[in-house]
């Protein structure tokens, strides 16, 4: 596949990146992959680019502002090969047909070097500007590639920047480390289950095809899908050779873990057999990245010779693929502002930058990935969890454990009124449902919740999980009231909110094939049937007695009222359950008054002690407009204001 070679004035105004066959591609200043961000004379949407397998053809857009130029000549529409190219403003685009093949040749360089970061802290630089320039710009290549294969184009790039005495430079992957302590790739794997489906003639062949890399000297097996694969290079002639990173210069930075340098030919030329096919570059250096892109141990011996090139993984099976970066040049080659050498020491300051790339890659890939992870856990957990995840091993924290929780568990009223009215409208629907219950998770994890279910339209949180909180009661209805303010009418929706406080197994819960974060015990059955009593006495939320007492004791009626409403026997349970209201404060729900809810409150012992005439009076004197005394109100009715013969004080609940 034939590569597009972008190259503006400065060294760093580069890319080069492969054109796909049959597929039209859109080249202009800000269009991402084929952006050419440096030059002003480029427009937004420039020219379109066609590759047909062998021509590249090439037509000037109508928004395009300047010209295209063709051999010095504007042009609209052409067509070129490789190893032409055209011209936009001040950036040149050159087509090439250059193949990158690992090389296996294993004659021993003239000269190896290995180096410590010890020894690279003490090499300093002599033009640290230029150096410094263009490392200052690694946060933002990291930050602006969309995925792996845009970092590797803008990587090498830089490295060709900042190096100036290389010709060519790549960013390489190796395969994972298996059992066996050997490498494989992913085409490995691929080629091992091929090999099941053919007959002896085509094992021979490939046998054939597997050995033919050779030399008078020596000679190294390479499988016919190698573990060593170039993820991206380039080099500063457009049109040349094709390129051959050595294979022997990669492993062996790899089984050093540190900056290898290979000097395959000096100034005179000599120095025998060529280490690689290529006749074009006296040397080369590998640097490993550590990090997310390869698991480098930072205080680990060197691997023994003969043992595995491929890092250790720190757990049984297979590690990572990691990568290296591999940069190579001539010596005798002047370019502007860098003098020409016949020395391999020279290189000492071209190996320290790489080796600060590899660093630099290698830790703001892992914040970059950590921010990712932190982003993905954010949705469950709140601030809380993440910092306690972040300074403890996840299995400890995250392992299930008996705790003493509040749960809150919300569901939508409204739900099926409102499936009927959208019926026609199914997507908008659920992007409403979507937004109330976003509305439930973001205050739960506000108050430092953690979301434990969803089901449905409804949505579970609990508090006192993973860390022991005093505050737990408090943070629960915070969030509930919060909810409540935020959700009434919301979407056509309201809340039902039942608040229950008990021991509880809280943390990673499931089978062997799946689990998530989440509470069980009867505690979670009880907030559920609370919630669901919200409907029988129309309050928008209920506690358990457990809870209520809590809130007595800890929350300050600025923040939350409580209303003791009844003494029940839930549908299908034996054991009665005293409930309470939590409202807002009187500031916030001026409907209900302080001297309101204590004419309840005694209108609720009037009517335990059997005077349900006293009752009765009382409740009539809370405004009409709530609802929720209808409760009493409608059951001492029912029962012409007398109390049936050996009543209890508990009010017997007919359906869920």
């Amino acid at each position: 596949m034939p590569d597009l070679i972008a190259q503006g004035t400065e060294a760093q105004q580069r890319w080069r990146r492969s054109l796909p066959e049959g597929q039209a591609v859109v080249l202009g200043r800000l269009l991402g992959t084929w952006g050419v961000p440096w030059d002003q004379h480029v427009s937004r949407r420039h020219v379109r680019l066609l590759w047909d397998g062998r021509r590249l053809e090439v037509s000037r857009l109508a928004e395009a502002r300047n010209p295209v130029y063709l051999l010095g000549k504007e042009a609209e529409h052409f067509t070129i090969g490789p190893g032409e190219h055209f011209v936009i403003g001040q950036t040149a685009f050159t087509l090439t047909d250059q193949r990158v093949n690992i090389t296996a040749y294993q004659q021993q360089p003239v000269q190896q070097q290995t180096f410590s970061p010890q020894y690279l802290r003490q090499v300093s630089f002599r033009n640290p500007d230029h150096r410094i320039e263009v490392l200052a710009r690694l946060p933002e290549v990291i930050s602006g590639a969309a995925g792996d294969a845009e970092l590797c184009v803008r990587l090498v790039s830089m490295l060709l920047a900042g190096v100036p005495r290389a010709d060519a430079a790549a960013v390489v992957e190796c395969g994972k480390r298996n059992d066996e302590g050997g490498m494989r790739s992913a085409e490995c794997e691929r080629e091992e289950e091929k090999e099941g489906e053919e007959d002896e003639g085509e094992k021979n062949h490939r046998s054939e095809r597997n050995s033919v890399f050779r030399t008078p000297h020596s000679a190294l097996h390479i499988p016919y899908s190698s573990p060593i694969r170039v993820l991206h290079w380039d080099q500063r002639q457009a049109v040349g050779s094709d390129f051959l990173p050595s294979q022997g210069l990669i492993l062996e930075s790899l089984r050093q873990r540190q900056s290898v340098l290979h000097v395959w030919r000096g100034s005179d030329q000599t120095g025998g057999q060529a280490f690689t096919e290529s006749e074009n570059y006296d040397w080369a250096f590998c640097t490993p990245v550590t990090g997310p892109t390869g698991d480098r141990p930072k205080q680990k011996p060197p691997i023994p010779e003969g043992d595995s090139p491929i890092f250790p993984a720190e757990k049984s099976g297979q590690s990572p693929p990691g990568w290296v970066l591999y940069v190579a040049g001539r010596f005798n080659v002047e370019r502007p502002g860098v003098a020409s050498t016949t020395d391999p020491t020279d290189l000492r300051e071209d190996v320290k930058f790489t080796e600060l790339v590899a660093v630099m890659l290698s830790s703001l890939r892992e914040m970059r990935l950590l921010e990712r992870q932190h982003a993905s856990l954010s949705q469950f957990f709140s601030p809380v969890v993440l910092e306690t995840l972040a300074v403890e091993d996840p299995e400890v924290v995250l392992a299930p454990r008996e705790t003493e929780v509040s749960v809150l568990f919300c569901d939508l009223r409204g739900f099926s009124r409102e499936s009927e009215r959208s019926g026609g409208d199914l997507l908008g629907l659920l992007q409403r449902v979507s937004k109330a219950l976003g509305v439930m998770t973001r205050h739960i994890r506000t108050e430092g919740g953690v979301v434990g279910d969803f089901q449905g339209d409804a949505a579970m949180g609990f508090w006192g999980w993973p860390l022991p909180d005093k505050d737990s009661v408090l943070r629960t209805c915070r969030a509930a009231l919060a909810i409540r303010a935020e959700l009434a009418g919301t979407a056509g929706f309201y809340a039902g909110i039942g608040i229950a406080t008990g021991p509880a197994v809280a943390g990673k819960i499931g089978t062997v094939d799946q689990v998530k974060v989440t509470v069980f015990g009867p505690v979670v059955n009880l907030a559920s049937r609370l919630e669901g009593m919200t409907k029988i006495v129309r309050a928008p939320i209920l506690l358990d007695e457990r809870t209520a007492k809590i809130v007595r004791r800890q929350v300050p009626r600025e923040v939350a009222r409580l209303r003791r409403l009844a003494v029940v026997k839930p549908f299908g349970l034996d054991t009665p359950l005293e409930i309470s209201e939590l409202l807002p404060p009187e500031a916030e729900y001026p409907l209900l008054s302080d001297e309101h809810l204590e004419h309840y409150e005694a209108a609720l012992d009037r009517f335990l002690a059997r005077n349900w005439s006293a009752a009765f009076e009382l409740l009539h004197r809370i405004p009409a407009e709530d609802e929720v005394k209808d409760f009493l109100t409608v059951y001492i009715a029912e029962h012409n204001r007398r109390p049936p013969p050996g009543w209890n004080g508990i009010i017997p609940l007919e359906k869920k």
